[in-house]
């Protein structure tokens, strides 16, 4: 399937690691020129040698915890070289542990990082979307916003938020040919992972190993997810053949979300 993306451009947050990274490589063998955003520049300029290099890719050095100056840089890029085609909004998630012992901090750290950036973000990339007719909004948040996650308690609250945030702004957005998307991960095979199987391991008194075969046992498939198999749904929505696509929460989770 031909999905169209060739030369089309897009900003990818989170880029260096995961499944931001995985979806910048995604995007990139679909033609389209990235443009990674994330806040160590080391990790940047190294993801940057591994994309296809006959493309025009390049890469910004941001703070989401600074959204002013998140959202300074990026529309001065945009003034000096060229507008997205596509948003790929995605922040590392809030830490675990219950809601009721979680401080005010950080709702409020989590409400920036996520919720504020990826408004202004949209606000500062809309514009050339709109000039385009063109408009893919993706933003990778949790299966929580299906089926709440024991321990997760402040990013259950954040996520959900970020949700309605989206189907809002797909319903405003939809007539100008750009669309705004959900990408529900589960379990995947990255760090944050390892940083879950390592608490539920202390917390729980078993092995890592124990823990890790716990958590694949309740989903379906019996096995993590791949960031490129999250990667490939995400550039699926990003392109033309999704055009028709809007408003949606896609989980990507091997069948654990319990719910329609």
């Amino acid at each position: 399937m031909n999905l169209e993306l060739n030369n089309k451009y897009a900003l990818v947050c989170g880029s260096t690691a995961g499944i931001g990274k995985a979806t910048a490589m995604a995007l990139a063998e679909e033609g389209v020129n990235v443009t990674l955003i994330a806040r160590n520049e080391d990790k940047l300029k190294a993801t940057l040698t591994e994309l296809p290099q006959h493309r025009n890719h390049d890469y910004i050095v941001a703070d989401f915890s600074n959204p002013s100056e998140l959202k300074t840089k990026v529309s001065n890029y945009i003034n000096n070289n060229h507008g997205f085609h596509i948003l790929i909004n995605n922040t590392g998630g809030p830490k675990g542990g219950p809601v009721f012992s979680a401080e005010v901090d950080e709702f409020e750290n989590a409400f920036t990082q996520h919720l504020k950036c990826n408004h202004l973000l949209a606000q500062t990339v809309v514009p050339f979307m709109k000039s385009e007719s063109y408009g893919r909004i993706i933003n990778i948040i949790s299966t929580s916003v299906k089926q709440p996650l024991d321990g997760l308690g402040v990013s259950n609250t954040i996520r959900g938020a970020v949700a309605n945030w989206s189907k809002t702004l797909a319903n405003e957005l939809g007539q100008f040919g750009i669309t705004v998307n959900n990408v529900l991960p589960g379990a995947t095979g990255t760090e944050r992972l390892t940083q879950i199987i390592k608490n539920k391991s202390a917390k729980t008194g078993k092995s890592e190993e124990e823990a890790a075969n716990a958590m694949k046992n309740a989903i379906p498939a019996k096995r993590f997810a791949k960031p490129e198999e999250t990667a490939d749904a995400i550039t699926f929505l990003a392109s033309e053949r999704a055009s028709y696509i809007n408003g949606i929460n896609l989980p990507v989770d091997g069948g654990r979300t319990k719910s329609l």
